[in-house]
C-alpha cells in the first residue's frame, strides 16, 4: 500500500448524463432561460468526489469517438441502438449545448479534460489506470470499467451507478461478491452474458450465473473456446451447442469489450490538482453568465480544502 493520494480519473459523460437526468431543467437555468442542469450537477459531483476522495491529481476523460469504427467492424451491433438517424449518438437536445460549458468550467478551474481520436473515454481511463502512478480511482457508472480494478497497484472503481452520493468503492473482492468473477475476468464475463446497453448479444441461454461458472472453471474466454475443442472437457451438450454456435461472436467480443490501455495521450500531461482556479476571472465571468455561482464556489472550496491534511495525514 502507499500513503500517496490518488489520481481521480472521471468518466465525464457518465457523470454529466446522470446529472442531466437527475436534476430537472426547471431547477437550473441561466439568466436567459437556457437549462444548465447537467453543468450544475456535474460540477457538484466533481466537488463531492474531490472533497471526499482527497486526490492530488484529477483528470476528466472524454469520448472523442463514442462508437469507434474498429469496434463496430468487429461487432456491428455495438451501440447500434444508440445511433441517431442522422449519425452520431442520440443525445437529448438540451444536453448537447451544455457539454461545452462543462469543458469551459474545467478549463477555468484548471482540471484537464482529455480524449483521443478513435477511442472512447473508457479507453482513456484504461490507459491512465495502466500508465499513471497509483493509487488510481476511476469514477464512473459504467460497469465495463470493473475490469480496471487492480488491488496490487492499486486501481479502484468508484462505481456511481446510483449516483456519487451513493457510490460503491469497489476492489476485486467487491466484483467477486457482485458477479462471482475476479475483476480481471469481468470483460470475458460481460461478453458471455451480454450487455444490451452496449449492444452485446451475449450467448443465448448464458446468464450471469452460468457465465460466472464458466469463467471460474476455465479461467477465461480463451480457455472456454479451447475447451470446446476437447470432447472430454465436461460441457453439458446443450451448453456446448450454444457456445459452439456463438464461436464467431466469442472470437471478437473480448476485443470489443476490453478497454484499450495504450491510447496516445497528450504529451506533457499535468494532472496535478490546483488549489485555486487557473483562471479566476474567467471562472467568475462563467459563473455569472450561467447562474452557476454556487456549484463553482463549491468546486473551488473543495479544491482548496483538499490541500489541507486529512485525518491521519502528516501536516506540511
Amino acid at each position: 500500500m502507499t500513503d500517496r493520494r490518488p489520481l481521480l480519473a472521471i468518466d465525464s459523460a457518465s457523470l454529466y448524463f446522470r446529472a442531466y437526468f437527475g436534476i430537472p431543467e426547471s431547477a437550473a437555468k441561466a439568466p436567459d432561460g437556457s437549462p444548465v442542469n447537467a453543468v450544475r450537477g456535474f460540477l457538484d459531483m466533481l466537488a463531492t468526489l474531490i472533497r471526499n476522495r482527497r486526490p492530488d491529481r484529477v483528470v476528466c476523460a472524454l469520448d472523442y469517438d463514442w462508437r469507434p469504427a474498429w469496434r463496430v467492424e468487429l461487432l456491428p451491433s455495438y451501440k447500434a441502438h444508440r445511433l441517431a438517424p442522422a449519425g452520431g449518438e442520440i443525445v437529448p437536445d438540451t444536453l448537447g449545448p451544455q457539454v461545452p460549458l462543462i469543458l469551459a468550467a474545467l478549463a477555468a478551474v484548471g482540471i484537464p479534460a482529455i480524449g483521443a481520436d478513435g477511442y472512447e473515454a473508457d479507453d482513456v481511463l484504461g490507459t491512465l489506470a495502466t500508465t499513471q502512478p497509483g493509487p488510481v480511482e476511476v469514477a464512473s457508472g459504467d460497469r465495463d470499467l470493473f475490469q480496471l480494478i487492480d488491488d496490487d497497484k492499486p486501481v479502484r472503481l468508484l462505481y456511481c451507478g446510483r449516483g456519487v452520493a451513493k457510490l460503491e468503492d469497489c476492489d476485486d473482492a467487491a466484483v467477486r461478491a457482485k458477479y462471482g468473477v475476479p475483476a480481471a475476468g469481468y470483460a470475458d464475463f460481460a461478453a458471455l452474458r451480454g450487455d444490451p446497453s452496449d449492444g452485446l448479444p451475449g450467448v443465448p441461454g448464458v446468464g450471469d450465473k452460468s457465465a460466472a461458472r464458466l469463467i471460474d472453471r476455465y479461467g477465461s474466454l480463451a480457455g472456454i473456446l479451447a475447451a470446446l475443442d476437447d470432447p472430454g472437457s465436461g460441457f453439458a451438450p446443450g451448453l456446448r451447442t450454444r457456445l459452439t454456435a456463438a464461436r464467431d461472436y466469442l472470437a471478437v467480443a473480448p476485443t470489443v469489450v476490453r478497454v484499450a490501455r495504450d491510447v496516445p495521450l497528450p504529451a506533457g500531461l499535468d494532472l496535478d490538482l490546483p488549489t485555486a482556479p487557473a483562471d479566476p476571472d474567467g471562472l467568475l465571468a462563467f459563473a455569472q453568465r450561467w447562474n452557476l455561482a454556487g456549484p463553482c464556489r463549491r468546486l473551488v472550496d473543495a479544491m482548496a480544502d483538499r490541500a489541507e491534511p486529512g485525518p491521519g495525514e502528516p501536516a506540511g
